[in-house]
This record gives structure tokens, sequence and C-alpha cells, in this order.
């Protein structure tokens, strides 16, 4: 325990209440009884009941340097009391110092930036300027994917549980993830399958589409799909056939970005593959409302059309922003994400043994992931273990999410500035809420 104490009296009841009758129930939040958070520092948060938990999950893995973190925090107190809005129609240093900051550690020649407040709106101005400079409008992305919430996002989104309407946008596609634990051309999948998920990419475009794609879009890592790593060479095949049509690859780092895989500073980079279009948000400001598209010069310059992002490049979100990578870059994120992901993935390698229902462990760096199966060998998902284990971990203080098509995936993303204690913590925590669904 580290003394966390609540700041207000907070009426658990009340709000509960209130978000039933004031709120749209169509974003439920988790667990049978849900939490209600009033505050956190670091890696943990507390909530109106006085209760402390470990956050492994990080809002999603957005508060990428913990909750709090006294450098933001003093940043954004700084800004708010100089300059706390001014639209797209002025310049503002922050705006600029932060496009710098982003074309500093980009991959490649990456280095023209469109900010907007999320990553939905990120991934909107992608894939619009990649027609924009294409003169094309079909848009290829991968199944099992998540792309926000907006028309054309859950369009692209290809898990049904995210699409609330019938598709109505034409011209996107969507084509095979490259899901190694269930790959449906060998397993284990290895190399050999590459060309095989290569041969579907390109099969779709040469019979679903005019043959004249505008771009490619995948995530480097599925975040909502499960965690799903691509086995090595994917994306330099994808980009290869994408290219070879005429198209763009649009990089999604919503997730993987700013040191969270390890190692890298961008999920991508693990595979050498320069993106022509890469779209961030969550850790790019610890928790403040940022999106970002990246692009190179030609293509930025092929949107001719006026346009406004009201709050995009706003001064306060900017200077949380500036203050993050202040952070990220001394505290070297991307190494840290290394070490301690190894500490973690060693951890949960050793709950998997314990289990026959865990079926595979993954992911990279501080991005891990539990896949939860009935039987191993069959792999029928199971969605009754996934909830049982978010319940379990709730009642162990820890806070996980859940993903993949069938809800059977946990997934885990703490902050990258965790200690090597929290990760043992976190780690032991998790041990006793697996002994607690072991024995149900």
């Amino acid at each position: 325990m580290t003394g966390l104490k609540a700041s207000t009296a907070t009426d658990t009841a009340a709000v509960k209440a209130g978000f039933r009758e004031y709120l749209f129930p169509c974003a439920p939040p988790y667990y049978a009884d849900p939490l209600v958070l009033v505050e956190g520092h670091g890696a943990r948060v507390i909530d109106s009941e006085g209760d402390e938990f470990l956050d492994f999950f990080s809002g999603i893995l957005t508060t990428a340097l913990g909750h709090c973190h006294p450098e933001v925090v003093e940043r954004v107190r700084e800004q708010l009391g100089t300059l706390g809005h001014i639209s797209t129609l002025y310049l503002g240093e922050n705006q600029v110092e932060m496009a710098k900051r982003l074309a500093a550690i980009a991959p490649g020649k990456l280095s023209r930036s469109f900010f907007t407040n999320s990553g939905t709106e990120a991934v909107e101005t992608a894939v619009m300027v990649a027609c924009m400079y294409t003169g094309r409008s079909e848009v290829i992305a991968l199944r099992h994917g998540y792309s926000g919430r907006s028309m054309l996002a859950t369009n692209l989104t290809a898990h049904a549980a995210w699409r609330p309407l019938p598709s109505s946008i034409p011209g996107i596609k969507h084509v095979m993830a490259p899901y190694p634990y269930r790959c449906p051309f060998k397993s284990p999948c290895d190399e050999s399958c590459i060309d095989k998920f290569g041969d579907d990419l390109e099969d779709a475009i040469q019979t679903t589409t005019s043959g004249k794609p505008a771009a490619f879009m995948a995530e480097t890592i599925q975040g909502v799909g499960g965690y799903v790593v691509p086995p090595p060479g994917y994306f330099q095949r994808a980009a290869e056939i994408i290219h070879s049509y005429g198209g763009l690859f649009i990089c999604d780092e919503v997730q993987a970005g700013f040191g969270r895989t390890g190692g890298k500073w961008f999920g991508i980079e693990h595979w050498d593959v320069e993106p022509d279009i890469m779209v961030m948000a969550k850790a790019i400001a610890n928790g403040f409302p940022l999106g970002a598209t990246i692009t190179r010069d030609e293509i930025a310059e092929a949107w001719t059309a006026k346009t406004i992002s009201t709050f995009g490049g706003n001064p306060v979100a900017m200077a949380a922003g500036i203050a993050t990578n202040d952070v990220m870059v001394r505290e070297d994120t991307p190494g840290r994400s290394a070490v301690r992901g190894e500490q973690f993935r060693r951890g949960l390698e050793a709950l998997q043994q314990e289990h026959a229902w865990i079926g595979e462990v993954r992911g990279m760096g501080l991005m891990q992931a539990l896949e939860l199966v009935e039987d191993p060998q069959t792999k029928e998902p199971s969605t009754k273990k996934g909830k049982l284990l978010l319940e379990a971990t709730k009642e162990e203080g820890l806070l996980l999410g859940v993903g993949g098509l069938h809800g059977n995936v946990i997934r885990m993303g703490p902050s990258m500035l965790i200690s090597e204690d929290e990760i043992a913590e976190g780690l032991e925590r998790l041990g006793r809420a697996c002994a607690r669904v072991a024995a149900a």
C-alpha cells in the first residue's frame, strides 16, 4: 500500500445512478459492479470507497507515465494560466514545438503533422490525405482491426461488436489478419505463411477493388483485437504489395507508439518498414486529448482544400504533449519498456505453465496479453474465463483490460515508468486472480 487517499468525498451510489440516468448506455464500464475512480498517482489509483488498485491498463495504454505525473501537471497548470485556446487559425509555439519533437522520433521522412483530439480523428485525417494524394478512394484494412468510433472508423473496424451500423462507406475492404495463434495456414505459424497472407492481400486488391487502392491501413499490434503481433516479415511484404499498386501504407501506432513495444519509439520500427502515413494518440500526452497524423512533405501538400481543427493543437494539450515527451526522452521509455517487459513476460509465461487455459502469452515490451481458451488443443475461445479473470483481478486490486473478438484476451499495458517491484506485485495479484478462476 502507498497511502493514497481520496481528496474529496464521493457518493458512489449517486455516481452510478447518474451514469444510468444521464449517459449513453452504449459505453458500459467494466465489471458487474463498476468502479468509481477518484484519484491516481503513478501506477496506482483509488476508488470512491477508498480501495487502492494497481493500474496495469493505464486508461487503455494512455497514462504512459503514470497518473498525474508531476512534470505534466505543472506544465499544464502553467499553460492554463497563460493561454488556454486559440484554434488552428492562429500560430502557437507549443504546436510547432510538438510537431518538431514528433519529426525527431518518427521513422524515415515523416515530418509533417496535423493535430486533432483523438485517434479516431487521426485515422480520419490519414485516410483523407491518402485519398487526396493518390486520387483514389478505396482502402484496405485488416480483419480483427479497430480504428475508432466515427462513421469512417467503424467501417474500417473489423469487429462486429464495434460496428453499430451496417457497412455504409463504399470502397473499404478487409483482408486476413496475420494472427499467428490462429493461423489458417500452418501451426505453428512461421515465415512460410507470410506469402500466403500477402497473396490474400493481393487477391483482394485484384478482385474486390478497382485495382487502384488508395491505401492499406493496419495497427502494428492489434489492440482491441487482442494484442495480435504479426509474424516477422509481414509488414515488409504488405508494404511492398500496396506500393506496387500505387497505394500508401498507413501505420496505426495509437496503442503501440512512444516506446510501448520496447526498444523502439514506434512498433513499425521493429520490422524496418517506413510507413507513408502514421497515426498516434493515447500515450502522446499522458491522458490529455491529443491525436496526430504525420506524413511526408509531398503527401501533406496534397491537402489543398480548406480545413480546420477547432481544438487540434490546443495549447494546453500541446503543453501536456511536450512535457510528456520531455519525460519519455529523459527516462528512455523504449528502453524501460524492453527491460520491464522482459520481467513481465517471464512472469506471465510462468502463469501459463500453471494454467492450461492460458492458451498463449503474446505481445511486445509493456504491451502483453493472455489469450484464454477452453482447451489448449482445440483453442476454443473462453469468453467465460475472460469475464471471470477480469472480475477476479478487480478483487485482487489489479486493473486490466479485455479484448479479442470473443472477449477472451486479457490486455495489459502499465505505465512505462513502472518499477521492478510494481511489476512483481502485479504478477502476484494476477497469480492470485488466476487461482480464483481455476477454483471457480
